[in-house]
């Protein structure tokens, strides 16, 4: 029997963009990006409130693709900042979109992609999915505990990309996901690191705990973190910044960029390699911590992310993990093509769509913390 052929738009905003991919399938038929200069997003308050302009700029961009809506059979979008959620996919519904619109957890770019999935499909009786969503949290009791009460450790990490390596990887191996043990390392603008055990993530390393990055300044010391924040010199919002966005290499070299890192290491400059080994360091540290959750037992360690492209960095993390287990290395990420290949899963009838139900989930208090660049990922909170 001929298989059937899904025809699948992917939707991932970020800040100042909006990335969109159709696929047929597995095949990419196109990918774009569509910019929203700064002086066009001036006027808008929350993100919610971009959603006709943004919907509206996405149909454009399709119409001059000469895609016709109704060749659609799904549309997946970033998912965004809900009570945490369990991995997979989640058919969006109004309840999700009044959610995002009226209570989100934070006021994020992701937000956008249910509510830009839903406003195309719902009108052509089409499902909208999410995938995989930043707010993925399957955490174990025991790791959520953090030494203070009033502090629950969450899941805050590159789930999306990290799950679809993870996926690749053990199609490589000619083994289900659900069968493998991965320890899975994203590498970009922050670092975070997870480990799936038979598939589920049940303990994450975010940006604020393990390594410092090329903007995040990571698991710092608590009590001179304590007395740096109430030294005078600092309001929250500059003590959040020198930890998010001014940390890291940034702090350390004054750039976040890899490649002049290198550059500068090429030079001769030993400064720039201390530092940039530092990172490796802790990052291979993070990993090896990760491990330990499932008693060494992994078959797998994944890198991924931006970072991934660098084999300086990739080199002197892989020399202190490669006892544990094979290192496999998936440089970049490509986010549109994970919501997609999720969706037409759940088309496919491979693994099913979770309902959002508000009422059935966690609640955590909004944080409303704007973010201010173009990483769909984790937010500025």
């Amino acid at each position: 029997m001929p298989q059937k052929h899904y025809k699948i738009l992917a939707v991932n905003p970020g800040s100042t963009s909006t990335k969109i991919a159709l696929y047929e399938n597995e095949t990419l038929l196109f990918e774009d990006k569509i910019d929203h200069p700064a002086q066009s997003l001036a006027g808008f308050a929350r993100m919610a409130d971009q959603l006709p302009m943004r919907r509206e700029a996405v149909m454009s961009r399709l119409k001059e693709r000469n895609v016709a809506l109704s060749d659609l059979d799904a549309v997946s979008g970033r998912g965004g900042k809900l009570p945490p959620l369990r991995q997979g996919a989640y058919q969006v519904n109004a309840e999700m979109v009044d959610f995002l619109t009226n209570r989100p957890i934070d006021d994020h770019a992701s937000n956008l992609g249910a509510m830009i999935g839903f406003g195309i499909a719902a009108p052509l009786g089409l499902p909208a999915f999410i995938y995989d969503a930043v707010v993925v949290d399957q955490l174990e009791d025991i790791a959520r505990l953090s030494g203070v009460p009033e502090i629950t450790r969450r899941a805050s990490c590159h789930v999306l990309n990290m799950r679809a390596v993870a996926r690749k990887t053990a199609m490589e191996m000619g083994r289900p996901l659900e069968e493998l043990n991965v320890v899975t390392c994203h590498m970009g603008g922050g670092i975070t690191a997870s480990i799936l055990r038979n598939g589920r993530m049940i303990d994450v390393l975010t940006d604020e705990e393990g390594a410092y990055s090329p903007e995040r300044a990571g698991g710092v010391p608590c009590r001179q973190l304590v007395n740096h924040c109430f030294s005078g010199e600092h309001t929250v919002l500059s003590a959040t910044r020198r930890m998010r966005g001014q940390g890291g290499l940034v702090a350390y070299l004054g750039t976040n960029s890899a490649l002049e890192v290198e550059k500068r290491i090429a030079d001769g400059d030993e400064r720039a390699e201390r530092f940039y080994e530092g990172m490796a360091y802790q990052t291979a540290k993070g990993v090896a911590g990760l491990a330990s959750v499932v008693s060494g037992n992994v078959d797998v360690i994944v890198l991924t992310g931006a970072l991934a492209h660098s084999k300086v960095l990739v080199n002197w993390i892989v020399e202190r993990v490669r006892f544990i287990a094979p290192v496999r290395v998936w440089p970049g990420e490509d986010e549109l093509e994970a919501l997609a290949l999720g969706a037409l899963r759940v088309l496919r009838g491979e693994e099913p769509a979770h309902a959002f139900v508000e009422s059935e989930l966690p609640q955590i208090a909004p944080t409303l913390t704007v973010q201010k660049n173009d990483e769909p990922g984790v937010s500025a909170a």
